[in-house]
């Protein structure tokens, strides 16, 4: 059976180019964005897929966004078998002394407990969901302690070592539900948030997830990998 996925922020970058990437391999996928009207992306990948596509409004930073877009996804489907947190935001490069706090915490409202807010909502399509079932969070090296060598970039950095404690917490506690989680690292990726100076195209690094997904067992959960699927040091 072909899996169905969710997959947040899917407007533009890597979460659009993963909603086109599973509609292309025979996936249904349900394509979670704060605009999705707003996305050309999006509409024109609705437009040449039919049912196979169901797009949906959701702010991951809001409850009750998460709790109506249960509710929308929840009519068109009694299941998933893959869910992608890809929804974040970079926050600003700033300084110890001018760091804005404010931002800081919308930050950790999007890139951490963002994830956990729609994993908890849509849990129960998970459960109900064919095996093997995955729950991959997108990360950042720059979340990784023993990585950083250069500082700065204190919002996103601590958001993102954040949700890396999060989906490890997640692998453990779904263990016995034979669920696996662990967090994605995509690599310096030629996106909005990335820039044009990135060196990677983004189906290309796109691709390269997906196969990394689609070979995640439960031997692998709770760990944290770059896009081919090789381990990286929290």
């Amino acid at each position: 059976m072909s899996p169905r996925v969710l997959v947040t922020g899917a407007g533009r970058g890597i979460g659009l180019e993963y909603a086109r990437q599973w509609l292309s391999a025979g996936a249904r996928v349900f394509a979670l964005a704060r605009n999705p009207q707003g996305s050309d992306g999006l509409m024109e990948l609705a437009a040449g897929h039919g049912d196979s596509l169901v797009t949906v409004r959701c702010d991951v930073a809001d409850d009750a966004s998460v709790a109506e877009a249960r509710r929308r996804v929840g009519e068109e489907t009694v299941a998933l078998e893959i869910l992608i947190n890809n929804a974040g935001v970079m926050g600003a490069h700033e300084s110890l002394e001018e760091l804005d706090l404010d931002r800081v915490r919308r930050t950790f409202e999007v890139n951490a407990v963002g994830p956990v807010r729609v994993m908890r909502a849509f849990l129960d399509l998970l459960l109900a969901g064919e095996r093997p079932r995955r729950i991959v969070n997108m990360t950042s090296l720059m979340g990784s302690i023993d990585d950083n060598r250069s500082g700065d970039a204190y919002a996103y950095r601590m958001s993102k070592a954040a949700l890396n404690m999060a989906t490890r917490s997640m692998a453990i506690d779904l263990s016995g539900e034979g669920i696996a989680a662990v967090v994605l690292h995509p690599g310096w990726v030629r996106t909005a948030m990335g820039g044009k100076s990135a060196p990677l195209p983004v189906a290309e690094a796109v691709g390269s997830l997906i196969r990394t997904i689609e070979a995640l067992d439960m031997d692998r959960s709770g760990g944290f990998y770059d896009r081919d699927g090789q381990p990286l040091p929290w």
